[in-house]
């Protein structure tokens, strides 16, 4: 019998990634027999598993691209399907690394790295309708450097990834979706319905980081606001830039002073 943070690692590791999907839609097939081992400290590997493609490259190298054209709403779709992959190695990484945790912790990141897997398989079947693949376009690396600065920490873990860089994907997805409503094509109307999908499951995924990040904080006797405007310098946050989408953040668990203390547009 496979145990759950043995199996998120065995998946984390794998670089195919129809074969990362596979194996985290087994471990989520097989959840309640699945047993936890909180105590053990598993070793880590030098990187999450991946492709040899997409090409990484700084941020400010990735090419942009008019959601207009077709070459470009398939690059789009990939950035998205990128961010995808990405999420899932990110959710095996939070089920594996992180000891001492209660078992519901572990169960909460296999969900989540299961809902993942799914957003990149409709991204991925998206992108083979428009004669692409994950991998044809440059990608950068910048939620896994995150993942990598906050490996020592749960808290700070929880506090940057999905409370700030998943958060930014609920105010970003209806940006883009009024564009791709504006080019109106069967492609661009499909692609705003796989987003409805991602959407209404990441608030999710951020209200689960959101819980354990207060979870955390009251556990270890941190003031939470205080303890995340802290690592966010500490460790690079990106700062944060309305439109905001305040109503999938309360949903997600963001409380109303923290909805307050979002900068305003200028």
């Amino acid at each position: 019998m496979t145990e759950l943070r043995h199996g998120a690692l065995a998946a984390f590791t794998l670089c195919d990634p129809a074969a990362k999907v596979a194996a985290v839609q087994e471990l989520w097939a097989q959840r309640t027999l699945l047993q936890v081992d909180s105590r053990c400290e598993l070793p880590a590997p030098p990187c999450p598993g991946r492709p040899a493609l997409p090409l990484l490259v700084l941020p400010k190298d990735v090419p942009r691209r008019s959601p207009y054209t077709p070459e470009g709403h398939a690059s789009l779709m990939h950035s998205i399907a990128h961010i995808e992959f990405n999420a899932i190695n990110l959710a095996l990484d939070a089920a594996w690394r992180f000891a001492n945790l209660p078992a519901d912790y572990y169960r909460d990141w296999l969900r989540v790295a299961y809902e993942e897997s799914q957003h990149f398989s409709l991204l991925a079947a998206h992108l083979a309708t428009l004669n692409h693949a994950y991998g044809d376009f440059p990608a950068h690396d910048g939620l896994w450097t995150m993942a990598e600065n906050t490996r020592h920490d749960v808290a700070a873990r929880m506090a940057l990834v999905p409370r700030t860089l998943e958060a930014r994907g609920l105010d970003a997805t209806p940006i883009i979706q009024a564009k791709l409503r504006k080019v109106a094509s069967p492609a661009a109307l499909r692609a705003v319905d796989i987003l409805d999908t991602i959407l209404r499951e990441e608030v999710g995924h951020v209200a689960i980081g959101n819980h354990w990040y207060h979870w955390l904080c009251a556990r270890d006797g941190l003031d939470s606001r205080s303890f995340h405007t802290d690592v966010a310098q500490r460790h690079g946050g990106p700062s944060l830039k309305p439109p905001f989408n305040l109503t999938a953040r309360k949903l997600a668990g963001f409380t109303q002073a923290e909805l307050d203390a979002l900068p305003a547009l200028p």
